[in-house]
């Protein structure tokens, strides 16, 4: 995993470079810091999905260039297969799945993601735009802000993604749901 993490590091990269966009104009636009951009540009630290997606707005790619260094190529349609969605590693306890990273000019981000049952501390995150999550498996508890909803098979929000956010799997299984970042 950690040379996937790299290769769409270098890729990152390269496009800024290409595109004459600095390192502090990348972060501020990010409204990360500095160093933590770089540790993402350098491939030490996993980039999250939400921040993958608004790098690849800021460099004027579709986010699958970045995660698969192949230019989409579907303009009417794009089949992806049970299972076989590009991956997107975005913290331990999330794992995505990219259902249209071969369609060109989506106008949304469509992912199968996965809560694990996790131990350690909740992190939220925050990324512009909006999110829809429809449950597929398990129980979720969502917290926007200072509001935790509990979401179970067949349950499904729409949120501002902008707040402060976070997904926890409940009853010591993991969670699946459908989630559309626009």
């Amino acid at each position: 995993m950690q040379e996937r993490i790299k290769e769409v590091a270098d890729r990152i990269k390269e496009l800024r470079n290409i595109l004459g966009i600095s390192i502090d104009d990348m972060s501020g636009y990010l409204k990360v810091g500095r160093e933590k951009y770089l540790r993402y540009e350098n491939g030490e630290e996993d980039i999250p999905a939400s921040v993958l997606y608004e790098i690849s707005r800021k460099l004027g790619v579709e986010m699958s260039i970045l995660l698969t260094g192949e230019t989409p190529r579907m303009h009417y349609f794009t089949v992806t297969r049970k299972g076989k969605g590009v991956s997107v590693e975005r913290r331990k306890q999330y794992k995505y799945q990219s259902l249209a990273a071969n369609f060109i000019n989506k106008k949304a981000e469509p992912f199968i993601v996965t809560v694990d049952p996790n131990k350690t501390e909740v992190q939220t995150n925050s990324h512009p735009g909006q999110e829809f999550n429809y449950i597929l498996e398990g129980s979720l508890k969502l917290i926007i802000r200072d509001n935790e909803i509990v979401l179970n098979e067949g349950d499904s929000i729409y949120f501002d993604s902008s707040c402060e956010h976070a997904m926890v799997a409940l009853n010591g299984r993991p969670a699946k749901f459908l989630a559309i970042i626009m």
